[in-house]
């Protein structure tokens, strides 16, 4: 039995962290640049950490690296050799192991919650490309392909040995099964798999989810299916789609409603507040939630106080 599901037989839910790249531009750092969060990697490490351990501060069980745009290719068109490339990915799951073990060292956090996860994110080929193609799943990239452009990413994030992978926002079902070919070579790893969604039933590519959590379904690899950066609205109808096809755990964590601009690297419209979101994710059988783009360790609180209010019965 994988932690994941060790954990939700102790626990009601599992409580996710929330954006990374929101929170490095809220302290100040640039984020407008094609590797976006994973350029604080090199040039910020610390507050790489620090944000890390602000949201297992906040409540998180599970923060997520900042591997979602880091690629080999991208770092080396900053000038990186292919070994700094490696050692860069890798470090991003090692700052989160730091960050995490420092604030399990707290005997006084550790009452009425899970010992803390640390999950290696493994961002959509869109990511890469830098020009929001995951939010349109118009890729122009093969299912091999896809497999090619995953598969040395996957096997560093794997040899870094995180709790298990975060393959988010994806697009595509067919991204989805490339990654999958990649992971039977690390029969030790698991994964969730959350897809980027356009409506309350269909991936921004346009596979209808309900097939996705079909096939996701039979994968011994998958511990959790679920939607990400997603406009919230959306989600409950997307849980309810889920559920009909799978008894695995379901994992959102929606975006706040803003549309995303992929030519200015920039955030529009006005958000929804969460927290109203989060009862009813939970009521159509979520039982991993966190934030996307646009949340702050505040919605993650949020999200805690919940579940200790669950807990309380």
């Amino acid at each position: 039995m994988h932690t994941i599901a060790r954990d939700l037989a102790d626990y009601p839910l599992l409580v996710l962290d929330g954006a990374f790249g929101t929170e490095l531009a809220r302290r100040g750092f640039d984020t407008n640049d094609a590797l976006w969060s994973a350029k604080a990697l090199f040039e910020k490490p610390e507050l790489v950490e620090a944000v890390h351990r602000d949201y297992y501060e906040a409540g998180a069980d599970v923060s997520t690296s900042a591997s979602y745009q880091a690629t080999i290719e991208g770092f080396e068109k900053k000038g990186f050799s292919r070994d700094q490339a490696k050692e860069l990915i890798t470090r991003s799951v090692r700052l989160v192991q730091r960050a995490r073990d420092a604030f399990w060292q707290q005997a006084a956090k550790r009452p009425g919650r899970p010992q803390p996860l640390v999950a290696a994110s493994v961002g959509p080929y869109g990511a890469y490309l830098a020009d929001g193609s995951e939010y349109r799943g118009d890729y122009k990239a093969s299912r091999a392909e896809l497999a090619d452009f995953h598969a040395e990413r996957l096997a560093l994030l794997c040899g870094a040995q995180p709790d298990l992978l975060a393959c988010e926002t994806l697009p595509l079902l067919d991204e989805a099964r490339a990654i999958l070919t990649d992971l039977r070579r690390h029969p030790e790893a698991v994964t969730w798999i959350s897809f980027s969604c356009r409506d309350d039933a269909h991936t921004c590519g346009g596979d209808a989810i309900a097939d996705c959590a079909r096939l996701l379904d039979k994968e011994p690899q998958v511990a959790a299916i679920g939607v990400n950066c997603t406009a919230p609205q959306h989600v409950a109808g997307l849980i309810r789609q889920i559920r009909q096809h799978t008894a695995k755990p379901i994992v959102v964590y929606p975006n706040t409603g803003e549309t995303y601009d992929a030519v200015t690297k920039t955030w529009h419209g006005s958000p929804t507040p969460y927290g109203d979101f989060v009862r009813a994710w939970y009521a159509a059988g979520a039982r991993l939630i966190g934030g996307c783009c646009r949340t702050t360790p505040d919605d993650i609180r949020g999200i805690a106080a919940f579940r200790a209010e669950l807990q309380r019965g």
